[in-house]
This record gives structure tokens, C-alpha cells and sequence, in this order.
């Protein structure tokens, strides 16, 4: 079986190209910038260079001869990205395509429409699909490490709503697993951590893992919103974040599976290890 994966330099995507290569196997990468995927990977895998903003023939060329597709995209227009990925994936004769999407869209917050409108095209594609639909992930907390870090605080409008975020790995893991068995097929695996907590409850995870206390402040959204404009910039990503905040607060996005250890055969991973396993970022 030949995998093509997509989003292959970032978190995730990363993830899933090494634990293909780790399993014998030699993905293929479509990529913007080659050279941060050569870094990566070295000459451990085939390379395609191209842009899905602007799909045009080497799109078909990095297809050509693939079995199963890892469909990583981000951003309002993903949608557009999954139909070019997924229209051209049956015209290859694509068996599979594996696309990480978000628990979101069983609720409509944050992305979770744009990854809702993702899952419409490849359907309607025709390829046999699995999406997973994943909880918050653990690495987003590496976002609080410098208030951590330099006031011992945690600020937040999530209050004491509360969410699974899930380890990184995990979503790697049961990606990495669809990939290879290619099952289950034509279904949405909704996958989260082993459980829910508040950002104080996070907060004090992290504390015990660096032996200091971190205080947690409730703030607004509208506070939360000027916060993130800071470092995001304005757009419909910090309104989604907004968006995702004010569900956790609100108790819509407590959600937790054994999604995981149907696919993987183990527990996920806890938010304590994760906190171990990062503990350096927040000292």
C-alpha cells in the first residue's frame, strides 16, 4: 500500500509520516516548502511539491499510484482543498482517504463548519472515507506557557466548562492504524482523552509537574478576543477560537469516547503526561 500524506510538516501530519515510515513503509508527501519536509524526513520519502490553495497538475503526479490518503487542511476554505484532494483522488483511483477533522462539527462551533463542509466534498466524492473527528488537542496548552511562565497565571473564558483535549500521539496512532488496515471505512471515529477538565483543572496538573503553583483568572470574551487578535491577528480563526471557548464554558464540548481504544487497543494518553512530557515549556 502507498500513503500520500498532506499537512506532513505540521503537528500532526508529521506524526502520521513518521509512524508510516516507522511501520516499513515509504509515504509520500505533498508539500509546499520541500525543504522543511526534507528536514523532517530526508530522503525516507517520495516528495511532491505543490500548493492546495492553487491545485494544478502535481496534485494528479503526487496521486499517481496511491493506495490511501492522510488529508490534513486548515482554514475557512478547507472545504474548497478536501473537493480538489477527494475529485482527484477517485479520478486516480484512490481506495481511501483519511481526513482529520474535529469533534466540532457534531456541534457546529469554531471550525467545526468548515470542516463540515471538508467532509461533504470527499463524500460526495465517492472515495471510501474515514474521518476523525478529534477532540481539542493537548498541544494547543503549550499557548499559556509564557503567562505560565512569566506570571504564573492561566488566563481564560472557558470558566469551569470543561474538555477532553487528547495527546497528539493519539490522534497520530489511530490515523496511522486507518491508514495501514484501511477500516473502518465510510464512518466518523470521534476520538478525545481519557477525560474532561477545566483549564484549572490543567492548570493544576501543570503546576504539580514543575512544583509550582499557577493561578487561574476568568476572563471575558471580549478580553479573550483583544488577547488572541494579539497574536493571531483578526479573522475568522480567532473568531472560531472565541467560538470554541464559549462551548467549553458552556458545557458543549465535554465530550468523551473510547474512540481510541477501539482503534489502537490502548487507553489514550493523560493530560498529566502530556504535562510531564512538556513540563520544560512552562519553567
Amino acid at each position: 500500500m502507498r500513503n500520500l500524506v498532506f499537512g506532513a510538516t505540521g503537528n500532526i501530519g508529521s506524526r502520521v509520516a513518521h509512524g508510516l515510515i516507522d511501520a516499513g513503509s515509504r509515504p509520500a508527501i505533498f508539500a509546499r516548502d520541500p525543504s522543511r519536509a526534507r528536514d523532517l524526513f530526508g530522503d525516507r520519502v517520495d516528495m511532491h511539491t505543490g500548493d492546495l490553495e492553487t491545485p494544478d497538475s502535481s496534485l494528479a503526479a503526487a496521486l499517481d499510484g496511491v493506495d490511501g490518503i492522510f488529508l490534513l487542511t486548515d482554514g475557512p476554505n478547507l472545504g474548497v482543498q478536501d473537493r480538489a484532494v477527494s475529485d482527484a483522488a477517485l479520478t486516480a483511483g484512490v481506495q481511501h482517504i483519511v481526513k482529520l477533522s474535529t469533534l466540532d462539527v457534531l456541534t457546529g462551533v469554531g471550525t467545526g463548519p468548515w470542516h463540515a463542509a471538508g467532509e461533504a466534498a470527499v463524500r460526495a466524492s465517492g472515495v471510501p472515507f474515514t474521518f476523525i473527528r478529534a477532540a481539542g488537542f493537548m498541544s494547543n496548552a503549550l499557548s499559556w506557557s509564557y503567562s505560565i511562565r512569566n506570571e504564573g497565571i492561566l488566563r481564560s473564558s472557558t470558566g469551569e466548562g470543561k474538555i477532553a483535549f487528547i495527546h497528539p500521539n493519539d490522534i497520530a496512532a489511530v490515523a496511522i492504524t486507518t491508514l495501514l488496515t484501511r477500516e473502518p471505512r465510510d464512518q466518523a471515529l470521534v476520538i478525545t482523552g481519557p477525560e474532561a477538565l477545566s483549564y484549572r483543572d490543567m492548570a493544576a496538573i501543570i503546576a504539580r509537574r514543575i512544583g509550582r503553583s499557577i493561578g487561574f483568572e476568568e476572563i471575558s470574551d471580549e478580553q479573550a478576543y483583544a488577547r488572541a487578535v494579539g497574536w493571531a491577528g483578526e479573522g475568522p480563526y480567532v473568531d472560531a477560537l472565541i467560538d470554541i471557548w464559549r462551548a467549553v464554558r458552556e458545557g458543549r464540548v465535554a465530550t468523551v469516547t473510547d474512540g481510541v481504544q477501539q482503534v489502537i487497543g490502548r487507553e489514550p494518553i493523560s493530560f498529566a503526561q502530556w504535562a510531564a512530557e512538556n513540563a520544560a515549556s512552562f519553567q
